[in-house]
């Protein structure tokens, strides 16, 4: 796979930038995380987890990472709920 194959049509703008940013994060791994998870939830997500989803995107792509692989706590700070949901998304996507 190399890139989102969820259209963005009929996404409003807020949800147009943020799959973008998603699968353009950096580091090819980190692409592939968070664009497969908002590929596949980014429509159904509420205003609340956009927000978090907003934070949790502002975390360097080494911390993120570390964190979803288990390997590093997320900063104090960061959602965990949603974070939470991308971590159970990879273990499905990965098997």
């Amino acid at each position: 796979m190399t890139g989102t194959t969820r259209s963005s049509d009929g996404l409003d703008a807020r949800r147009k930038r943020l799959l973008f940013r998603c699968w353009h994060r950096g580091t090819r791994e980190m692409d592939l995380i968070l664009g497969r998870f908002a590929d596949a939830e980014i429509g159904a997500l509420s205003e609340g987890e956009l927000t978090e989803l907003e934070q949790l995107l502002e975390i360097p792509d080494p911390d993120f990472y570390a964190a979803v692989t288990d390997n590093q706590p997320l900063p104090q700070d960061a959602p965990g709920a949603l974070f939470e949901r991308i971590k159970a998304f990879r273990a499905v996507d990965r098997d």
